[in-house]
C-alpha cells in the first residue's frame, strides 16, 4: 500500500485554468483537503476572469492568475513558481506548460491523470481513471486525484453538494436600473458555444408566460450573446435586458437575488446552484454531456431533459432533443 502524503501545514496548488463551471466543480476537492488536513494552505491557480468566483469560495486561501505568467520570460516564470513554495500541485485541468513548470520549480508532489503523455515526465503521481465513460459526476471524478493524500472512495454527490455551503459572495452594487428589481427570474439563453442550448424562441415564450403572471424576467449574457437575441425580446416593462451590462461580480449579485435561474450547462447555472437559487438546468441526455456528469451542484437544483431514453443520444450521436423540452415542464419547476 502506497504511503499517504501528509499535507498538514503544507501548501498545495490546485491548477484549474479553464471555465467558470469547471472551476466550481473543482471546489469540492478543496473542501475535502481542508477536512482531512485543516492546516493545509490551498492556492488556486486559475485564469483571471474566474478570480471573483474562486475568491468567493472560503476553502481557498489564495488565488493566483495564470495570465500573470504569460508575459514573463521562462526564467521569470520559474522564479515566480518557485516563490510560491508549494509542497504539492494537483493538475485538475491538464496543461503541459504548467506541468513542466511545476517540475522545473521542484514542487515535490505533482499529481495528474495518467491519460496525458506529458504527465509521464512531469508528474510524480499519475492517477489512472477515465472521465468520458464514467457513471460519476465531474465533481466526484476530480476527487480521484486526491488518492495520494488518503482518499479511498469517491464521496457521494450528496456529500459533495454540502460543500457548496462554503460559497459566499460580497454583494457588489448593481447599475441603477437593476437596483429595484424584485420577484425576478433570470433566463440565460446562451453558453458561448460550450453546451447544447434550448432555443431562444422557447426562452421568449417562457418570458411571456412569466410576465403574464406578474413576474419580472431578466435576460443575462455577454454583449456578443445579447446581440444574437436582443432584438427578439418582448417589449414589456417586466422584461429586462442585462446583456453586456454587468461585470461577473455584478452578475453574481444579480443571481443571488433571483427567485429562479434557467439555463443550459453553463457558468451561471453553477453559480445559481452554489447560491441556493432555484436552479433549472436544461440538458441533453447524450454522454458525455449528460446531466449525470455535468449538472450544477447545490441543494435547490432541478434538471430537465426531454427523453432520458432518446435513441439517438443512446447511440452517442449528435442530437438536439434538448429543443423538445417543453415550456410547461420548465414552468412546473419554477418557484
Amino acid at each position: 500500500m502506497a504511503k499517504i502524503i501528509d499535507l498538514h501545514n503544507k501548501r498545495v496548488i490546485i491548477s484549474r485554468t479553464d471555465s467558470i463551471g469547471d472551476v466550481m466543480l473543482t471546489f469540492p476537492i478543496c473542501a475535502w483537503l481542508k477536512v482531512q488536513f485543516p492546516s493545509v494552505e490551498i492556492i488556486f491557480l486559475g485564469k483571471g476572469y474566474t478570480r471573483p468566483i474562486v475568491e468567493a469560495y472560503k476553502q481557498v486561501d489564495q488565488y493566483i492568475d495564470w495570465n500573470d505568467f504569460s508575459e514573463l520570460s521562462q526564467e521569470e516564470q520559474l522564479n515566480k513558481m518557485s516563490d510560491i513554495a508549494a509542497d504539492a500541485i494537483i493538475h485538475v485541468f491538464p496543461k503541459k506548460e504548467i506541468a513542466k513548470l511545476a517540475k522545473k520549480a521542484k514542487v515535490p508532489v505533482r499529481v495528474g491523470t495518467s491519460h496525458r503523455a506529458f504527465h509521464l515526465l512531469s508528474c510524480s503521481h499519475r492517477i489512472n481513471f477515465t472521465r468520458k465513460n464514467s457513471e460519476y459526476h465531474e465533481a466526484q471524478l476530480n476527487h480521484e486525484l486526491l488518492r495520494p493524500f488518503g482518499l479511498t472512495t469517491l464521496p457521494t454527490l450528496e456529500e459533495i453538494i454540502k460543500t457548496t455551503e462554503h460559497f459566499y459572495i460580497s454583494k457588489t452594487p448593481l447599475p441603477k436600473e437593476f437596483v429595484s428589481l424584485k420577484n425576478y427570474t433570470i433566463l440565460h439563453p446562451k453558453s458561448q458555444g460550450s453546451a447544447r442550448e434550448w432555443p431562444i424562441e422557447k426562452y421568449i415564450s417562457l418570458a411571456n408566460m412569466l410576465v403574464e403572471n406578474g413576474q419580472t424576467v431578466v435576460f443575462t449574457g455577454t454583449e456578443n450573446e445579447g446581440q444574437l437575441f436582443r432584438a427578439s425580446l418582448p417589449n414589456h416593462p417586466l422584461v429586462v435586458d442585462s446583456t453586456g451590462k454587468l461585470s461577473l461580480e455584478q452578475l453574481m449579485t444579480l443571481i443571488a437575488g433571483a427567485k429562479n435561474l434557467v439555463a443550459c450547462s453553463t457558468g451561471p447555472l453553477h453559480i445559481a446552484g452554489y447560491l441556493n437559487v432555484n436552479t433549472v438546468g436544461l440538458f441533453s441526455p447524450r454522454r458525455p454531456i449528460h446531466p449525470g456528469r455535468w449538472k450544477a451542484l447545490g441543494p435547490n437544483v432541478n434538471i430537465l431533459v426531454n427523453d432520458e431514453q432518446c435513441p439517438t443520444c443512446k447511440q452517442k450521436q449528435e442530437c438536439n432533443c434538448i429543443a423538445d423540452i417543453s415550456i410547461e415542464a420548465v414552468m412546473d419547476v419554477l418557484a
